[in-house]
């Protein structure tokens, strides 16, 4: 789903949801030089595999915190996890890099990425991309939960320090 799409489909899905456009932004910093509102609920994607390409991990953490990917690795039982290489990216959830989104999970028709979300953003607002790092979209975290589990893909609550 491109941008346009996911907004139609969050309105079909009766989902009350605020966007804000800005230029492309293609990491974290960037986008905290942009003035945007609710600047406490920015997230950070991080989508990961492990060293055989079987399992693939969607990550998204409030945006100033730092993941330890060596403290997860150990949670998930895999002896070696790194950052996905963007052919995978665009090949099960159709971004490129910069817009990494928990709403490209929409695009994952095998439903094999399973989702970590940071539990500090359980209530509230969430800001993601939608599909697209030209704008933000703020929506309620339960909503976009809910989603991804009527998609089909695992979701996990996840403190992260």
């Amino acid at each position: 789903m491109k941008k346009q799409d996911i907004y139609k489909f969050l309105k079909e899905k009766n989902i009350e949801f605020e966007v804000t456009e800005h230029k492309a932004v293609f990491s974290i910093d960037e986008s905290f030089k942009l003035n945007l509102p609710y600047p406490d609920r920015k997230s950070k994607n991080l989508f990961l595999k492990d060293s055989k390409k079987e399992k693939y991990y969607l990550m998204t953490i409030k945006g100033a915190k730092r993941a330890n990917l060596k403290e997860f690795k150990k949670e998930l039982g895999t002896n070696n996890l790194s950052f996905a290489p963007e052919s995978d990216l665009f090949e099960i959830l159709k971004l490129t890099k910069g817009s990494v989104t928990p709403l490209g999970l929409l695009n994952d028709e095998s439903r094999k990425v399973e989702f970590y979300l940071d539990s500090e953003f359980l209530y509230g607002l969430i800001g993601i991309h939608p599909n697209d790092n030209t704008a933000t979209v703020w929506m309620s975290t339960k909503d976009l939960i809910k989603l991804i589990k009527e998609h089909g893909n695992s979701v996990f609550i996840k403190e992260i320090s």
